[in-house]
């Protein structure tokens, strides 16, 4: 090669020795030229595709999860609503068939009982019910309708003025006990059945 480049051979042995150490350490460069820091190697398209992959799964799995918990919110607000206006509804209903409660404004009232037998069942005339749950400060024609039916039973409930109060109580306890129900002080079905069938004792 020196005689075809015209070149001294010693240099060029010394280039090619230099250029062995070189590719062997792995530097690539010529001699007596100071090398820079090496460049950071391009990434292969399987390297590029793998980093661009990853976020493109994650903001797939992000809005399907944003999905899914949007739709369940809806479905619970949505659920939400229909309950909410179901027990509107039966509180309606309860409202309408509960007698009132007692209160400082309302004025005493004194109703008559006009006991007859039908059916094999009493009633006052006040109300015909059989199933209305009375229970302690409650008033109106159903209490008084009960109040007769203890009286004619035989345990005074005080007044017959339609208030639920400690007299007419302590009279249901009394009827309760004597019958074997549960004593409770609560006028329910099964103390309505035992006031509208007692036998006058």
């Amino acid at each position: 090669m020196a005689r075809v480049g015209g070149d001294d051979p010693a240099r060029l042995l010394v280039l090619h020795e230099i250029a062995a150490e070189c590719w062997a350490d792995g530097r690539v460069g010529t001699a007596g030229v100071p090398q820079s820091a090496p460049s950071p190697a391009a990434p292969t398209p399987r390297e590029r595709q793998r980093y661009g992959r990853y976020p493109r799964a994650l903001v797939r799995a992000g809005a399907v999860a944003l999905v899914l918990s949007l739709s369940a919110a809806l479905l619970l607000a949505v659920g939400l609503a229909d309950a909410r206006a179901k027990l509107a509804d039966d509180r309606t209903g309860t409202v309408a068939a509960t007698p009132g409660i007692v209160s400082e404004s309302m004025v005493p009232v004194v109703y008559t009982c006009r006991l007859e037998r039908r059916d094999g069942r009493w009633y006052a005339g006040l109300s015909h019910t059989t199933e209305t749950i009375l229970a302690y400060t409650h008033v109106g024609p159903e209490v008084a309708e009960a109040q007769c039916l203890l009286r004619r039973a035989g345990v005074s409930p005080g007044e017959i003025d339609g208030v639920f109060g400690p007299r007419t109580k302590s009279a249901v306890e009394r009827v309760q006990r004597r019958d074997a129900l549960v004593v409770d002080g609560v006028i329910g079905p099964h103390t309505w059945k035992a006031l509208r069938e007692a036998a006058r004792t």
